[in-house]
């Protein structure tokens, strides 16, 4: 089975100088692991604009919207964390997850995601993690069933 977060789709970034940028980098790493089609991206920021996919404690989950997910090749996730906060919408997000999710698959990633950034003490390993590595090893469990 293909890892729906593989090591290689979790990135360390600086600073996104806005929210666009943001969902385009975490779009950009969806399109390079093979899991969307550049029309995705697109699509991200079109949900984007309609309505904000902040979720609170740093943290952002943008995706496609529903008419995109034919341009989806296979479920699967990204993250992208910033060093400086990206202003979205108002709030601070130091953490970008773009999200594809293939049939309903999506709303279990979703659940996933939300029990790691549900935890404070979690959402700071996440946000101290000196590298892309580590990083990825405080969220394996996302791939655990």
């Amino acid at each position: 089975m293909t890892e729906i977060l593989a090591p290689g789709d979790v990135v360390l970034a600086t600073s996104a100088a806005t929210k666009t940028d943001a969902v385009r980098e975490a779009g950009a790493v969806l399109v390079r692991a093979g899991a969307v089609e550049p029309a995705y991206v697109d699509a991200m920021l079109e949900r984007e604009r309609s309505m904000s996919t902040y979720m609170g404690n740093y943290l952002a989950i943008p995706h496609g919207t529903e008419e995109a997910k034919g341009t989806i090749t296979r479920s699967a996730l990204c993250l992208v964390r910033y060093d400086e906060p990206v202003d979205w919408d108002g709030e601070p997000v130091r953490v970008v997850v773009g999200i594809a999710g293939v049939g309903d698959e999506h709303l279990e990633i979703l659940s996933r995601i939300a029990l790691v950034f549900a935890d404070m003490e979690q959402v700071q390993r996440v946000l101290d993690a000196p590298t892309a590595a580590e990083l990825y090893a405080v969220l394996q469990q996302v791939n655990e069933e």
